[in-house]
This record gives structure tokens, sequence and C-alpha cells, in this order.
């Protein structure tokens, strides 16, 4: 018997994919909005692909501002890019796998 696999939606593409496959962002109680590199943090979440493109697609549509119905500072959407590693190739790590 196979283990279910949980599924969550890109805010992006707004496919659904399995949770491991994205990146989490949270928005807690206190109302900060950063992050989540563990999966775990209490907040609500919003998820994101591990591409350059869904993140743009993103960033474009306001997609993390309607999830949490407030506005993103910058070093979420860089600490996202790092995270997704669709930075330029200054950084020299590799990381997002499509």
């Amino acid at each position: 018997m196979q283990k279910k696999i949980p599924m969550r939606m890109c805010v992006g593409c707004r496919e659904m994919k399995p949770k491991r496959e994205l990146v989490r962002v949270v928005c807690n109680k206190e109302g900060e909005v950063f992050v989540d590199p563990t999966g775990k943090a209490n907040g609500r979440g919003a998820y994101v692909c591990r591409s350059g493109g869904c993140l743009g697609k993103a960033v474009k549509t306001r997609a993390l501002e309607r999830a949490f119905s407030r506005k993103i500072g910058e070093d979420v959407f860089e600490s996202l890019n790092a995270q997704i590693g669709s930075m330029p190739a200054e950084t020299g790590e590799g990381g997002g796998e499509e």
C-alpha cells in the first residue's frame, strides 16, 4: 500500500504538484511573511514551483499578495529567488531542478 502524497497548488502556474516539489511562503499570526524551507512553520501557507517562470508569474499577477491579503516585501521575493535558484549565475549555486 502506497503512502498518500500531499498535493498543493502553485500560486504562479495554478497546477497541483506534490508538496515537496514546491517552496512554501508563510504569513504568521503577527503578519510576518517569510519563506519556510521546512514546510512546517505555523501560519497560512502559499506555494510556488521551483522555477523562475512560476515565480515571475506569481510576482506579475500579485498572487502571493492576494493569498495573504497584504503587501509582500521585496526581501521575501529575494529569499524566494535564492531558494528557487533562478538568480543570475553570480550566486554559483545550482539548486533549482525542473
